[in-house]
């Protein structure tokens, strides 16, 4: 954190500043845990184009029951949030905690697939252009457009976008449309949830929009977030529909997938290429 930022989270807090140090994470941009005079902590994240974080932070705290940081303040540049103990692993009793939570998230809807207004994902814009049609929500504003992003920014082959363009062309093979637009977190791994003695104290970096809840559990299973215990209580909320593990996980694992090779490139490109080797042939 640079001297001339001290001012400014003094000034937003209204304590002061007696110490700070690195936080792991911060992929986007750099991350502080504050300590202040009272003893009380914040979380500090520095970096571009912050204040939708903030904003999809604020509307989860005020419209649902997932656990996230409380937001002191937040701009392009910088926000700050109310310290959230975690660290622990994502034991059964987390994951069974966890199941309850999305499963309760994902019961809040509305009237289309997407959102008020365009997001992020790991920094990344996201376009929530509301649309009557799941497929066509998925299609055209999450895997064309965060393929293009990568295309542009040089880190996915044209070959690879020609088959993204192919399958995207066929996908009313294996996609149905959902009962309902479910409200979904979007960037749901182990990285992004706190855990504190087998409880979730928080899940943090939401990409939210109104999609499939199924993204959600796709998601999670990219870096082996969740296990059978997440699942089977989950199920028992929300019935998970059949083939979705042995067909559309994979599907909904493109976008997820085309985010870290827009971020990152190199190996996820393999991972794109496996997906679309499985069901174009």
């Amino acid at each position: 954190m640079t001297p001339d930022l001290l001012p400014k989270v003094e000034s937003f807090t209204g304590r002061k500043v007696t110490g700070l140090r690195p936080l792991s994470g911060g992929s986007v941009g750099r991350v502080y845990l504050v300590e202040f005079s009272n003893g009380g902590k914040v979380v500090a994240k520095l970096g571009p184009g912050l204040a939708p974080e903030g904003w999809m932070l604020r509307r989860l705290a005020a419209e649902t029951r997932l656990p996230v940081p409380h937001v002191v303040h937040d701009d392009d540049d910088l926000l700050l949030m109310d310290y959230v103990p975690g660290g622990d692993a994502l034991d059964r009793g987390a994951q069974l905690h966890a199941a309850r939570l999305l499963a309760d998230l994902h019961s809040h809807t509305w009237h289309s697939f997407g959102l008020d207004r365009d997001t992020v994902i790991g920094g990344l814009a996201q376009a929530n252009t509301p649309a009557a049609r799941w497929l066509d929500f998925f299609r055209d504003q999450r895997l064309l457009a965060m393929a293009r992003q990568a295309l542009a920014a040089g880190r996915l082959p044209a070959v690879t976008m020609d088959g993204i363009e192919r399958l995207a062309g066929r996908l009313d093979r294996w996609i149905d449309e959902p009962g309902r637009p479910a409200l979904v977190h979007g960037d749901c791994w182990s990285g992004n949830i706190l855990v504190k003695n087998g409880r979730v104290t928080a899940f943090i970096d939401p990409a939210i929009y109104y999609g499939h809840a199924e993204m959600d559990l796709a998601f999670s299973t990219m870096f082996g977030t969740f296990g059978d215990a997440f699942f089977a209580a989950y199920g028992e909320i929300t019935p998970i529909a059949p083939d979705f593990f042995e067909v559309r996980r994979q599907l909904y694992l493109l976008y997820p997938l085309l985010v870290h090779v827009r971020l990152f490139g190199g190996p996820y490109v393999a991972g794109v290429e496996q997906v679309l080797d499985r069901f174009l042939g």
